[in-house]
């Protein structure tokens, strides 16, 4: 860039709304975390691998309240990561994808966080073993990352809506 005074007031000003940016940002961020924090699944949601500070405010802000699903196929739907059927009427269809149907933000929510889970490799965490399991069978990446946040997504649902449960009891 050019040594001009022009220049220099430009990347002045360019760093003042960066840094009011950030300043927003994190007092939104802290907002959100206080909002969260006072929820009744908080502290199970955060309690989940592969979940963090960010990620888990998504979660919750994308679902909201589990109850609302009448099972977990219907959050599974929501989501829009469940295979569509083999045989409609006349059609038969021979390859299948997701039906992208529901939330496009929770879709990319849980490609992170199934994306942190393939990072990490706990060996121990059932969400992996299924993962690693589908890439041992020579499913494609996108398939078996999916498929895995169809996993995560039951475990989400049973988890939740057993705490919410006994807090109701």
């Amino acid at each position: 860039m050019p040594k001009t005074d022009t220049a220099k007031l430009l990347v002045e000003q360019a760093v003042s709304q960066l840094q009011a940016a950030s300043a927003a940002l994190a007092t939104l961020r802290n907002e959100m975390q206080s909002l969260a924090a006072s929820l009744p699944e908080y502290p199970v949601v955060m309690g989940m691998f592969g979940v963090g500070p960010a990620l888990g405010l998504q979660l919750m802000a994308e679902i909201g309240d589990v109850r609302r699903f009448h099972s977990k196929k219907a959050l599974v739907a929501f989501a829009g990561i469940d295979a569509p059927p083999y045989q409609s009427g006349q059609m038969e269809v021979r390859s299948r994808s997701i039906s992208k149907r529901g939330s496009s933000a929770l879709r990319r929510t849980l490609f992170l966080v199934m994306s942190i889970i393939l990072r990490r490799s706990p060996a121990d965490e059932p969400v992996y073993q299924f993962m690693d399991r589908k890439r041992a069978e020579g499913k494609p990446y996108r398939v078996y990352m999916m498929a895995s946040a169809n996993k995560f997504l039951r475990i989400y649902y049973a988890t939740v809506k057993q705490h919410l449960d006994s807090l109701e009891a």
